[in-house]
């Protein structure tokens, strides 16, 4: 039997005794997504995502350069698809992310920044089985173009300006109640509603039924 082999089979044997670990603690206690995941449980999880990504995902280079255009289109992708569980500063710290389990990673930080392109592309792409991470690619040359962009965009999430912030915020998806508001307001400029005057309470006109 080879070294090469040797190894590749300690790190599985090693990589299997944590996923046994990690299920029996978490049958223990049970399925709650409130809880951080533990040293441990990172550990493996983070491992085995690598070997889940083919070695040739794992080398491929960006195929788009680094231009404002790209950026600008990674940012308004990220805004619009990522933010919601990502933030747009990329920290995690949101609504959803804080209620997933795993948590979403601060993407800021070299556990996400140190992947390579590849591995960034290829999780956008795919996806992670067992998290919140859905495949967002489709197999068409448009989607694996905004897929490099944001791979590009992720990369300059920790010098991220505050104009771009504001971009970012600016295209967000919108709740329905936001929709419902800037309805209201669109329709009291225009006239075609008089709206609600503070307390609530509309005006009446003289004579006007009560």
């Amino acid at each position: 039997m080879s070294r090469a082999l040797r190894c590749l089979l300690v790190v599985f044997a090693v990589l299997t005794a944590g996923a046994v670990a990690v299920a029996v603690l978490a049958i223990s206690r049970g399925v709650s997504a409130r809880e951080a995941p533990g040293r441990l449980e990172t550990y493996v999880a983070r491992n085995l995502r690598h070997l889940a990504i083919p070695a040739g995902a794992r080398g491929m280079a960006n195929p788009l350069p680094a231009s404002g255009a790209v950026l600008a289109g990674g940012l308004a992708h990220f805004a619009d698809h990522c933010a919601v569980c990502h933030g747009n500063d990329g920290s995690g710290d949101t609504a959803f992310g804080r209620n997933l389990f795993p948590k979403p990673p601060d993407m800021r930080r070299k556990a996400t920044l140190g992947l390579s392109d590849g591995e960034l592309f290829y999780i956008i792409e795919h996806g992670v089985r067992f998290t919140g991470m859905p495949a967002f690619g489709d197999g068409t040359d448009e989607s694996a173009r905004d897929t490099w962009a944001l791979v590009h965009f992720i990369r300059r999430l920790p010098e991220l300006t505050g104009d771009e912030l504001a971009r970012m915020r600016s295209l967000n998806p919108r709740t329905a109640e936001e929709w419902l508001q800037e309805e209201e307001i669109r329709r009291f400029l225009s006239g075609d509603d008089p709206g609600p005057t503070p307390g609530g309470h509309q005006h009446r006109n003289p004579g006007e039924d009560r």
